[in-house]
This record gives C-alpha cells, sequence and structure tokens, in this order.
C-alpha cells in the first residue's frame, strides 16, 4: 500500500470519528505530495465543508473531478459537493457514477436526490426506489426518497418513507423536523406537532427547530411545551433571529390561533421549502 493510501485510510477514519480538522491537517499535508490525486482532494473538500469552509470545499471537488476519474463512489461524492454550489459539472459527473455503478446504492442516492431537487421526479423516483431496493437497511435510502415524494407533493408517501428512516434511525432529528412538517403540511397538526417538538427536544442549538415547536405546541394548547422551546431558542446559535422570535413570543402568548396561523401561513411553508431543497 503506498503511503497517499495509507494516508487516505487514516483520514476516513478521522472522518469517522468527526475529527475533521484533524483529518484537514493530514490530507492538507498529503496534497503538497499529491496535488493532482482526485481521492485526496475529494475528501479534502469533503473535510472542509464539514469545517464550514465552503469555498475551499467546492475548489476542492472542482479540482478533483478535473482529474477525469472513473470511481463512480468518488465521482458521486465530488459530484454532489458541486450540486451544492449549482456547478453545472455536477450533473454529468452524478450520471455518469450511477449509470457506470447502477448496483451501488451510493450512486443511484446521490443521482437520484439531485434529480429530485431539479424537479425532475419521474428519474429521480426511479434511482431512489433503486436505492431502496439496494440498501433497504440504510435510514439515508428511505430519507432521501421521502424528501424527493414531499417535493413532489406526496405528502403521505413523504411521510412513510420519513418514518421508515426514523425507525432505522431513531436519533435522526433532522429527519424528524421534516416529518413533522410534512404532517403539518397534509393538515396533520397534533401529529405534526408531537414530531416537532420532540425534534427540538434533540435539536437544542437549532433555532428554527425551537420556533416551530413553540408554535406547533402553542398551537395545540400545550403552553408549557411552548414555553420550553422558546427558552431554547433565546440560547439557540444556529440560526438565531432575535426579531423573530420577539415575534413568535408574542404569537404563542396571543393563544392557539395566533400561533396556528403565523405557523401554518409563514414559518412552516418556508422551513420546509428550504430544508427540503439542501443538499445532501
Amino acid at each position: 500500500m503506498s503511503s497517499i493510501e495509507e494516508t487516505l485510510d487514516r483520514a476516513l477514519d478521522l472522518g469517522e470519528e468527526g475529527r475533521w480538522e484533524e483529518m484537514s491537517e493530514l490530507l492538507s499535508a498529503a496534497l503538497e505530495q499529491a496535488p493532482d490525486d482526485p481521492y485526496v482532494l475529494c475528501w479534502l473538500g469533503v473535510a472542509e465543508r464539514e469545517l464550514d469552509r465552503p469555498g475551499a470545499a467546492y475548489d476542492l471537488f472542482k479540482r478533483s473531478i478535473a482529474q477525469q476519474p472513473d470511481d463512480p463512489q468518488l465521482l458521486s461524492l465530488a459530484g454532489a459537493g458541486l450540486a451544492a454550489f449549482d456547478d453545472p459539472e455536477a450533473e454529468p459527473a452524478l450520471r455518469a457514477a450511477a449509470l457506470s455503478a447502477p448496483e451501488l446504492a451510493f450512486t443511484r442516492l446521490q443521482y437520484g436526490a439531485f434529480l429530485a431537487r431539479e424537479g425532475l421526479f419521474q428519474e429521480a423516483m426511479h434511482h431512489l426506489d433503486a436505492a431502496v431496493a439496494l440498501a433497504p437497511e440504510d435510514p439515508a435510502m428511505h430519507g432521501e426518497r421521502g424528501i424527493a415524494l414531499a417535493l413532489k407533493g406526496d405528502l403521505a408517501g413523504a411521510a412513510e418513507a420519513m418514518e421508515l428512516a426514523l425507525d432505522l434511525a431513531p436519533d435522526d432529528s433532522w429527519t424528524r423536523v421534516l416529518l413533522g412538517l410534512v404532517r403539518l403540511e397534509a393538515g396533520e397538526a397534533e401529529e405534526a406537532a408531537t414530531a416537532l417538538v420532540e425534534a427540538a427536544a434533540e435539536r437544542e442549538t437549532d433555532f428554527e427547530a425551537q420556533a416551530l415547536a413553540a408554535l406547533a405546541a402553542a398551537a395545540q394548547g400545550w403552553e408549557d411545551r411552548a414555553h420550553e422551546a422558546l427558552a431554547r431558542a433565546d440560547f439557540a446559535e444556529e440560526g438565531r433571529d432575535a426579531g423573530l422570535l420577539t415575534e413568535i413570543e408574542g404569537r404563542v402568548t396571543s393563544g392557539p390561533g395566533p400561533s396556528r396561523e403565523m405557523l401554518a401561513e409563514t414559518l412552516a411553508p418556508s422551513i420546509l421549502h428550504q430544508r427540503l431543497m439542501q443538499p445532501l
């Protein structure tokens, strides 16, 4: 095994442990030795993305694809990285990966997810259904299929797929938020509130999750749960909006009607669309 291969193995182990800064440092050093290695470039891009350095990640994914790799998994990974920036090179990379390795759930998942966000639902579902069939025990397959169905407007199908994902990964609080929003869009207010309140308790730093839970609980008359979510929202760091929090506090104080109105007509639809469209 070459030194670069050994380095990549160590880097992937660090990534599995969430030690992204160490992974970045290791691969940055490797890049000095192999500046055109598509694997080093791609996995360093992954580390930079996880470290919230999108500009660096984009450049690395772009350079990886420029090496014209033929590994389907690498093409899928780098292509998905480019898709987050609406780069036109994303689609051919993802398509090539899915068509050259149709037996790999990962390639079918990535291409299907991309197509769904582009509004190409028939082809998207073809690939996502295949991904689920290839890896039925992988919650990501069901979760992404649920997202595609929600974007398509099949709310019942979306909720069913998301519930399957949560059965396989009960700690997936991101999907639980989506499930709550889909239930709300479908008019299932109590079920939606239950999911949103539970998700918010799991996502303490997610301001939007707290805002949704506060309004959903208040709309059901669950005053204690509404105020618990408001208290967490006051300290949430991710996406905190002081002006919005003040408005939500006023709605919660005013009772179920005003809370329900703000949730259903303003906040929930915009957050649902934004989160459904967020790339893999």
